[in-house]
């Protein structure tokens, strides 16, 4: 029997937004979809403004917290960095953790990522596990085996019964703030990928509910025809996400049922 599982778009603002500006584009999504329960919705600030974006949450259930990252130790000397303790202080719902620029750019391995996750379900965070290929490992045919590899090693030792509350998102590295999108064709191979992978070594349970998410340039004129792929449960959006009326409009074509086929 199939299972339903409700769309989850996530935005990540990364090193973006002081508190003051948050508050304002927060209030922005807001006039679009502050009423709109039919997609899970999750705003994900820097962590300087975390806490007036949770204020302005508090009373609004369809929309929740994320944080960008979070280290995998609760407590000790790690200068600038933040515990799952602390995020969830703030009332955080969700993490975003081994997203590709932290791969790239502070050299998060697949391992580590595997810590981070285990850290943030132990504290009773929801994980959006990022994986995906450099354009170099996709001309080369190779997207496969590194897919497997960051999921494979980088859910390793996680017991199935905390997999149904984590996210995977596929982001083609390539597509990320280039402006280049992978086609609906090639996003729907993907995702049905990595949902096998996730049936073969983990469960086929676990792959029927686990929701899995594109990332990489979604924008209003593109959401409705990647998000209405069968394996395609939602969005991580980047640049899209710092306007209020684009991702307003990507999270109600999430919501949109898919036309039925010709």
């Amino acid at each position: 029997m199939a299972i339903l599982r409700k769309k989850i778009v996530a935005g990540n603002w990364k090193m973006n937004r002081t508190a003051a500006d948050a508050r304002k584009l927060v209030n922005e999504v807001f006039l679009g979809v502050k009423k709109f329960d039919a997609v899970d919705i999750v705003l994900c600030p820097p962590f300087t403004a975390l806490s007036a974006v949770s204020e302005m949450l508090a009373d609004v259930p369809n929309v929740f917290l994320g944080a960008q990252n979070v280290h995998q130790a609760a407590s000790g000397a790690y200068t600038g960095e933040i515990s799952v303790e602390m995020l969830r202080e703030l009332h955080c719902r969700y993490v975003i953790i081994g997203h590709s620029e932290r791969r790239q750019y502070f050299h998060e391995s697949d391992e580590l990522v595997c810590q981070k996750v285990k850290a943030a379900l132990a504290g009773n965070l929801r994980p959006i596990v990022c994986v995906g290929e450099t354009l170099e490992e996709r001309e080369s045919g190779s997207w496969r085996d590194v897919l497997f590899r960051q999921i494979t090693v980088g859910l390793q030792g996680i017991p199935e019964s905390d997999l149904a509350d984590m996210v995977i998102a596929y982001e083609p590295v390539w597509a990320i703030g280039t402006g280049r999108t992978a086609t609906p064709e090639q996003a729907q191979e993907t995702h049905a990928y990595v949902r096998g992978v996730v049936a073969q070594h983990i469960s086929a349970e676990v792959a029927r509910k686990l929701r899995i998410q594109y990332g990489g340039s979604v924008k209003p004129e593109n959401a409705a025809e990647i998000l209405h792929q069968p394996d395609i449960d939602g969005a991580l959006v980047g640049g899209a996400s710092l306007d209020g009326r684009a991702f307003s409009s990507i999270v109600l074509s999430a919501g949109v049922e898919a036309p039925a086929a010709a």
